[in-house]
Formats: structure tokens, C-alpha cells, sequence
């Protein structure tokens, strides 16, 4: 033993480091194949030792060692199982909870497409696709694809019936599908001008009580026997629908009530259409029912039932925001993108658009009142002018004065149209310009040219955008000789306003003047295309052919 100690010398005292290259011969690992006890360790499984003896069972049957199961699956070490632990799991395998090992799940099961079920969900899918091509079609404008597209929704609607019927019981139909094939089929039918073939779909459909609220579909009959011009039949229908709709569809009542107050116009029936629009200017005014009103007194002659209805007119709710909202009060930049993005979208056109037609029936209806109401047709006028100022619609005031100017026209009372004009030469400048406007044209019937141009720089002064203004000036300046000036305020009104007729045709004139005879043929051309049936647009191509 005292070989394999180092004794340090007493001139080593300072090496911190000797002795490390010294180790313990048990741990030389070169020295294990002639080492006797490993290499029998080795030989035995495991590196367990072999057992000494084997026990004999017992006729109660014998406790294997512990650790041991003789069928070779790892035993617990208690009662409790573990978690993790599987009875059939292999002795020496690793702890495997979520069961890792065994590779990815088996694929699911394949969809049998055969089956009936699923055959029937993809017709069902199919014929919603058909109704759904359908209704795009007839949006589009192609009535006959969209009809064909709904047709074959219908055959294929019946097919899936059938089928279905075959696998489960008749409870299980889909009624919303089989509803919305037959009023689609319905729809386009009508929209085809087929209305027999339209009205026998409408009547399965109504005459089915499986269909909840399919009355409602009466009105669309209705309307079809108002094209047919079957008048008692529409009216027989609306009162129908409107029997089997509740009261608190106020909206949807309103509109037949609507409806049957012009079958009963066309018809003649005035004092049953007075009846419908009264009951709808009380409940809920809106601008048809007030013109149609008026338009029912006016046939009976009632003058003081017109002034009423009239009124009630102005008094309709337009419902729309003020132009002021889309003036900015800041130099907010945010705000003033924000403005400018909403000046022109969709709701400003609907709104526009509202007004516009809210114009167009105050107008339509003072100057077919005005003459009968009152003693005299001025006088109407000035009685229209007065409920117009006191309302929201006091802008149309001015154009009811330039409209009885107008009648003054028609009756060829000159002077009197002269006067009423002259008031406006003080107001804005929209006004003004309208009335210039009609002051030039008169002065230039009168060969008064020097007063036409007059008023002709008035109007385009007060409007430059003003397409009849321009075309007024051009009118002055031709008839003094300037062709080529008169066609340059021809050219601008047409800038202005493409569809400017008179600008058209004059400047083809001023063409004809100049000898610039294509492009004179070029404008009368370009206007047939537009007045098909004008003597005095076929004439003049004529007679440029002819020079």
C-alpha cells in the first residue's frame, strides 16, 4: 500500500497542483475483462444476479416475488393504480400518459357520399344556389336567365321533395325552401310579363296554410291585375292582404291603402280614393299620398278641399338634414375631409333626390290649382306663392313666380310676363339669372336685340353655368353676324350642359354660316340621334347634303 502513496517532498511545499494525476485503481475501467465478478454480473439479464431457488405453488396459489410477474407485465408497487398506468403496459416501457407513442389516431371515418341523407343535402344545396343565381340575374337585368335559373330551382325543389319523403317522414320538409323556390318563380314570372303563369304560383303558395303569413302575397296579385288593367280584381286583392295584416304593420297598410286609392283614380272612383288618401294624410302624410289627394280633388272640382289638400302637401316631413351641415365652420382639417367625404355619398343623393321630388310635386300641383282655385289664374298663383313662403319650402316661391310669368307666355300677355320678370332683377342670383334668361329670349321674338343681349349678360353674369343663358347670348351675337363668336358661347353652354339641344342645333347653324358644312352635318347627326322624330333636325341634314 505504501507503493501508490506520495509522499511530498519537503521542496514540493509550494506546488498546489501535485497529486492530481493520482487515482483510485478500482475506477480503471481498463482492467474490467479480467475483473471475474463484473463479467458474471454481465452474463446474467439485466445485471440482476440469478435467483437461488424458485418457490413451489401452492394449492391456494402462490405470491409471486415482489417486483415479479410471471406473465412479465410490471406490477404496481401499491393498491392504488397510478395515474399513467395500463395493465398491458410492457415491463421496461416508458411513462407514457397521454399516449404519444402510439403514433397519430387512425383516420376518421370516410363520408359515404352515397347515402341518401347526404345526396339529399347536396340537392338542397344545389336548388339554394339556383334561387340565389336567380334573384342576381333578374338584379342585372337578364329576366330571361333569371327566370330559366328559377324554373330549374323548381324542378330540382320537387326532386328533393320526393326524395326526401323516401328517407324520413313529410314533418321534416323544408317549407322555408319550398317557399322561397315558388315566390322566386313567382317573381320572375311577373317580371317576365308572365303574368298567368306568375298569378297560378302565387295562388299555391296562398292557398297552402302551411306557409305562415303567405297572404301577404295578395298584394303581389294585386298588382299584377293592375298591369292587367283588371281594376276590380286589384282592388278585390289589396283589401284582402290588407284584411290579414295586423294593425301594427302600420308601414305595410299605409302602402295598400296606397295602392288602392289609384286603382280607384284609374277607375274613376275619386270619392273612394278621397277616402284612402285622407285616412293616410292622417295617420302617416307622405308625398304621393298628398299629390295623388290633390290630384282626386281637382277631378271632383272642390276648390276648397284642393287648398286644404295643398297645404297638408307643404306640411309633409322632407326628413332630410339641412344644407348647412356640409358647409365646414373650421379649418379643422379632420373635419373638412370628414364633409367632404359625405357630400356626395349615398345618403346626400338619396336626400337630393327626395327633395327633388318633393319639388317636382308642389310645383306640379300649384300650377294645376292655381288657374281654378281663385277667381283668376294670377291670383291662384299669388295664393300658392304666399302657403309656399310660409313653409320649408320658400326657394320654390321664386320658381312659382317665373312659372306664372310663364302662363302670362302662354296666353301671350307680354307685357305682363315682362312685368312679373323685372321683380326678380333684385333677388339671388339663381333667380336672377332664370329670369334674365326668360326676359332675353322674349326681347330677341320681339327683334329687340340690343335689350335680349342685355338681359343675356345679366343672366350670364348672375349664372355663368347657366346652359340657356349662354345659349341666349349666341343667339344675340348671331343675329348681329358674329358667327364665330356666337359659336363659342354655343360650345360653352355645351360644357356646361351636354344635353343642351338648342346650343346643338344652333351652333350647327353657325356652321352652316361659316361653310364648315362636315361639321354642321356632324351636329345635326349627333342630334337625330337624340330628337329621332324632329322635322327641323331632318331638314337641315337635308339640306347639308344638298350644298
Amino acid at each position: 500500500m505504501m507503493q501508490n502513496v506520495h509522499l511530498a517532498p519537503e521542496t514540493d511545499e509550494d506546488d498546489l497542483y501535485s497529486g492530481y494525476n493520482d487515482y483510485n485503481p478500482t475506477y480503471d475501467t481498463e482492467e474490467l475483462e479480467n475483473d471475474t465478478a463484473f463479467q458474471q454480473a454481465v452474463r446474467t439479464s439485466h445485471g440482476r444476479r440469478p435467483p437461488s431457488k424458485t418457490s413451489l405453488a401452492s394449492s391456494m396459489g402462490g405470491r409471486p416475488v415482489t417486483g415479479v410477474i410471471q406473465d412479465g407485465v410490471t406490477r404496481p408497487m401499491t393498491a392504488v393504480r397510478a395515474a399513467g398506468f395500463t395493465k398491458a403496459a410492457l415491463r421496461g416501457s416508458a411513462f407514457d400518459p397521454l399516449g404519444q407513442s402510439r403514433g397519430p389516431a387512425p383516420p376518421l371515418e370516410a363520408k359515404n357520399e352515397d347515402s341518401p341523407e347526404e345526396k339529399i343535402r347536396q340537392l338542397e344545396k344545389k336548388v339554394n344556389e339556383l334561387v340565389e343565381e336567380s334573384c342576381i340575374a333578374n338584379s342585372c337585368g337578364d329576366l330571361k336567365l333569371a327566370l330559366e335559373k328559377a324554373k330549374d330551382a323548381g324542378r330540382k325543389e320537387r326532386v328533393l321533395v320526393r326524395q326526401r319523403e323516401q328517407v324520413t317522414s313529410p314533418e321534416n320538409i323544408n317549407l322555408d325552401l319550398t317557399y322561397s323556390v315558388l315566390f322566386n318563380l313567382a317573381s320572375q314570372y311577373s317580371a317576365n310579363e308572365m303574368y298567368a303563369e306568375a298569378l297560378n304560383t302565387y295562388q299555391v303558395i296562398v292557398k297552402n296554410k302551411m306557409f305562415t303569413n303567405a297572404g301577404r302575397l295578395k298584394v303581389n296579385m294585386g298588382n299584377i291585375y293592375l298591369k292587367q288593367r283588371n281594376y276590380s280584381k286589384a282592388i278585390k286583392f289589396y283589401r284582402m292582404a290588407l284584411d290579414q295584416i295586423p294593425s301594427v304593420h302600420k308601414e305595410m297598410r299605409i302602402k295598400i291603402m296606397q295602392n288602392i286609392g289609384v286603382t280607384f283614380i284609374k277607375t274613376g272612383q275619386y270619392s273612394d280614393a278621397i277616402n284612402s288618401f285622407e285616412h293616410i294624410m292622417s295617420t302617416a302624410p307622405n308625398l304621393k299620398a298628398g299629390f295623388n289627394l290633390i290630384l282626386s280633388y281637382f277631378a271632383v272640382g272642390d276648390r276648397e278641399k284642393m287648398k286644404k289638400a295643398f297645404q297638408k302637401l307643404i306640411a309633409v316631413p322632407l326628413e332630410i338634414d339641412e344644407d348647412d351641415k356640409y358647409i365646414s365652420p373650421s379649418d379643422d382639417p379632420h373635419t373638412n375631409l370628414v364633409i367632404e367625404a359625405i357630400k356626395n355619398d349615398h345618403l346626400r343623393q338619396m336626400e337630393r333626390e327626395r327633395k327633388a321630388m318633393a319639388e317636382k310635386y308642389i310645383m306640379t300641383a300649384a300650377k294645376l290649382i292655381a288657374p281654378v282655385i281663385e277667381t283668376s289664374f294670377a291670383v291662384g298663383y299669388d295664393w300658392c306663392v304666399e302657403v309656399v313662403k310660409a313653409s320649408q319650402y320658400i326657394e320654390l316661391a321664386n320658381d312659382l313666380e317665373i312659372n306664372k310669368a310663364i302662363t302670362y307666355l302662354r296666353q301671350k300677355d307680354f307685357n305682363q310676363a315682362v312685368e312679373t320678370l323685372k321683380m326678380f332683377e333684385k333677388k339671388d342670383s339663381r333667380v336672377k339669372s332664370a329670369a334674365a334668361t326668360n326676359l332675353s329670349f322674349l326681347y330677341y321674338l320681339e327683334n329687340e336685340f340690343a335689350q335680349a343681349s342685355s338681359y343675356a349678360d345679366l343672366a350670364v353674369s348672375s349664372d355663368r353655368y347657366n346652359p340657356s343663358a349662354l345659349t341666349n347670348k349666341g343667339n344675340t351675337v348671331f343675329a348681329n353676324g358674329d358667327y364665330e363668336k356666337a359659336a363659342e358661347f354655343y360650345k360653352e353652354a355645351l360644357r356646361n350642359d351636354s344635353s343642351c339641344t338648342e346650343a346643338l342645333y344652333n351652333i350647327g347653324l353657325t356652321y352652316k354660316k361659316l361653310n364648315r358644312l362636315d361639321e354642321a352635318l356632324d351636329c345635326f347627326l349627333k342630334l337625330h340621334a337624340i330628337l329621332r322624330n324632329s322635322a327641323q333636325v331632318l331638314y337641315q341634314i337635308a339640306n347639308v347634303y344638298l350644298m
